[in-house]
């Protein structure tokens, strides 16, 4: 499993944080850590740890821009 560190942009309000933690899930990702960053102009920043199966991210980034609001800031790769 890969391992990487997503800074994501999503709405400040009850219920985005799950969708998000949910769309995680059905990509096949688990998740190792979170950070809530800040709250600003209703939206959130949070920085989430993930493993995913095999070396690319790229589906699990596709799912969570899928869902409405959601912006996936930064994808870093953890060694």
């Amino acid at each position: 499993m890969g391992l990487y560190r997503l800074q994501v942009a999503l709405p400040d309000r009850p219920g985005s944080l799950g969708a998000v933690a949910s769309a995680i899930g059905f990509a096949g990702g688990d998740i190792r850590g979170l950070i809530v960053l800040r709250s600003e102009n209703g939206r959130g920043i949070d920085d989430i740890t993930i493993a995913v199966p095999g070396s690319d991210p790229t589906d699990l980034v596709n799912v969570l821009t899928a869902i409405g609001g959601v912006e996936v800031l930064s994808v870093t790769p953890i060694n």
